[in-house]
């Protein structure tokens, strides 16, 4: 597996409510062994995991440390932003409103992944791997999510 460089990653993490509305998840698709690909910092794994579910995470970025990612969260936040801001009009708005209420959902987000990261990775939630090339599990999941 080829590693990522740290310098290359751009956490950018989704809420749990997103992931339920981009990925139409039901509540039985819920109750299911689901494997996460490429989620990054985002809070599903952690809500999930707090609501019974059962989850795994594959990222690159699970290679680094909390403090490393959450290092780079903090170098790259206001850059990623900006950035949407002076393309605002190549996004839809539908379900967040404006940047300002973009940044607060990704923060969010990305702090409960951050709270959650070590524990995660300690009870093989959050594993290191990136597609195509998938590291065993010796699991078998019903939903596959990327």
């Amino acid at each position: 597996m080829m590693a990522v460089e740290y310098k290359s990653i751009v956490p950018w993490g989704r809420s749990y409510d997103e992931y339920i509305k981009m990925f139409n998840l039901s509540e039985k698709d819920l109750n299911k062994k689901i494997l996460g690909c490429g989620d990054g910092p985002a809070a599903f794994n952690a809500q999930l995991t707090r609501r019974n579910g059962k989850v795994v995470s594959i990222d690159p970025i699970y290679q680094y440390s909390k403090e490393q990612i959450l290092e780079r969260i903090n170098e790259t936040f206001d850059v990623v932003m900006e950035q949407t801001k002076n393309n605002f009009d190549r996004f839809v708005w539908n379900n967040i409103k404006n940047i300002e209420e973009l940044g607060k959902i990704r923060m969010e987000a990305m702090k409960e992944f951050i709270s959650d990261y070590e524990i995660g990775k300690t009870e093989k939630r959050y594993i290191y791997g990136e597609l195509p090339i998938m590291p065993n599990l010796n699991i078998k999941f019903d939903i596959a999510l990327s």
